[in-house]
């Protein structure tokens, strides 16, 4: 492949990853399933990964307070059980869920979740989280974000 086949074919794929967030956005819920597995079948799989993550992050945040969040969850791991890191996002947003929802949760799974779940949760109203992440978030930014929430929501 020379530079200028190169140039040609990248375009072709941010069409495509356009196209794939469109479909996405308009999915029906009984087609969202078959629509990420074919989606995670496109040849650039970091593309296709990347389509899936901004949608299961859309839909996820749409749905974890509400009831319905936790079949869609399933059908999800199940849709994206060959890619460890969408399964990983899902755990995380269930694990946020859980948080934000006041439900049981481990202190040492927060503690060891990623930094994009941790800088999430240092901003929920869950003041257990927010006071952990606040002395043991991974980041400063983590730290820093945890503090000021507790400012925020702490009685003068």
């Amino acid at each position: 492949m020379n530079h200028h086949d190169a140039q040609q074919a990248e375009p072709t794929e941010h069409v495509r990853f356009a196209a794939y967030l469109i479909a996405l956005e308009q999915v029906s819920d009984g087609d969202e399933v078959d629509l990420i597995r074919e989606v995670l079948t496109d040849p650039h799989q970091t593309m296709g990964q990347s389509a899936v993550l901004r949608h299961l992050d859309r839909r996820a945040n749409d749905l974890y307070p509400g009831p319905a969040y936790e079949p869609w969850a399933k059908s999800m791991a199940q849709a994206t059980a060959s890619r460890p890191f969408l399964a990983q996002r899902l755990q995380e947003w269930s694990l946020f869920r859980a948080v934000a929802l006041g439900q049981p949760w481990h202190p040492d799974t927060l503690l060891d979740s990623s930094n994009w779940l941790q800088l999430k949760a240092a901003t929920a109203s869950n003041t257990d989280a927010v006071a952990l992440l606040a002395e043991q978030g991974r980041t400063k930014r983590i730290r820093n974000t945890a503090k000021t929430n507790l400012q925020r929501h702490s009685p003068h």
